[in-house]
């Protein structure tokens, strides 16, 4: 496999209840085998994608001491900007080398998460990022709860059983600049080997080649959508939830090549989370002899604590 397999969500919208199903048996059969798909028929149209760029890139642009207002301390970098070099992956020291920016949910109907979540941030330079960026979580919002269905169908839950943890979930949308490269890099990647920790990450902008992903074999595959595909990969609270069946695939944002390293790259992922309170316990139809239960009971919460530690953005 040199890529990463294609659906369409317009199957799964459909009233054919046989396309429904196949695009059901698609995208779980791909996450059981290296999950990750590339997603056609999502609800980003072309004109709001555009608009998303044009801000991004308007925002990164400003210098670094306006960005470094929105850098908010004491939240885990959960809002707002994250300087340069702040994050790594887990296990590694070195700042990968990347900065970026957080959208949180839109809180509807509910005090107590509005109170319990940190506030999006103002970027009082930029008239129409926060606007545009608000739209831009919403689509993917709805994108992702339609892949949910789909994979609560093939896991044998009932098409709606992510639906209310869902709902005003702990989501984020993070803009990604990757900037010009100025010097032989030591130990940094743009991105270091991971995995997610979400549910699902829905990515824009794996149009050109630095995404990669590990097969089974432990190959990487270079993976490369096409300008009207989302890439959607597994993360590690959905695969603890199904006891390993859908797999939370380790992936990389490798350096470009040395004539490459002036540009600029820019990827836009939805880390689609859950309340806080939904229990990642391994589901009982996921565990039987041959697939014993891997993990222990955490809530999506807790688990998301531990790892934001890990990456070091919040301490212990």
């Amino acid at each position: 496999m040199q890529n990463i397999p294609s659906v369409d969500l317009r199957d799964f919208l459909s009233d054919d209840p046989v396309r429904k199903q196949k695009f059901v048996n698609e995208i779980g059969k791909a996450y059981e085998e290296i999950g990750f798909v590339a997603l056609k028929g999502h609800f980003l149209d072309d004109q709001l994608v555009e608009n998303l760029y044009k801000e991004v890139q308007n925002f990164f642009q400003l210098p670094l001491e306006v960005k470094e207002k929105y850098e908010i301390p004491g939240i885990g970098g959960q809002r707002g900007y994250v300087s340069f070099g702040k994050e790594h992956a887990k296990g590694r020291k070195e700042g990968d080398l990347k900065e970026f920016w957080h959208f949180g949910q839109y809180v509807e109907g509910d005090d107590t998460l509005l109170e319990a979540y940190p506030k999006n941030v103002t970027v009082n330079e930029l008239a129409n990022f926060n606007p545009v960026g608000e739209q831009t979580y919403k689509m993917l919002e709805k994108t992702g709860v339609y892949v949910l269905r789909a994979l609560a169908i093939y896991l044998d839950l009932g098409e709606f059983y992510f639906d209310p943890y869902l709902k005003n979930g702990n989501s984020i949308l993070r803009p990604i600049h990757y900037p010009p490269i100025t010097g032989e890099p030591k130990a940094a990647v743009r991105a270091a080997a991971h995995g997610d920790i979400n549910l699902i990450t829905l990515l824009m902008g794996a149009q050109g080649k630095g995404l990669q992903v590990q097969n089974h074999q432990g190959q990487w595959i270079d993976a490369i959508a096409q300008d009207d595909e989302l890439v959607i990969n597994v993360g590690d609270m959905l695969s603890r939830h199904s006891n390993n069946r859908l797999k939370s695939t380790i992936h990389q944002v490798v350096n470009p090549p040395r004539e490459l390293w002036g540009t600029s790259r820019y990827s836009i992922p939805f880390f689609m989370h859950p309340i806080s309170s939904m229990p990642l316990n391994c589901l009982p139809n996921c565990i039987d002899e041959q697939n014993p239960k891997l993990y222990e009971d955490i809530t999506a919460g807790e688990f998301l604590h531990q790892r934001l530690v890990e990456l070091g953005l919040i301490k212990e």
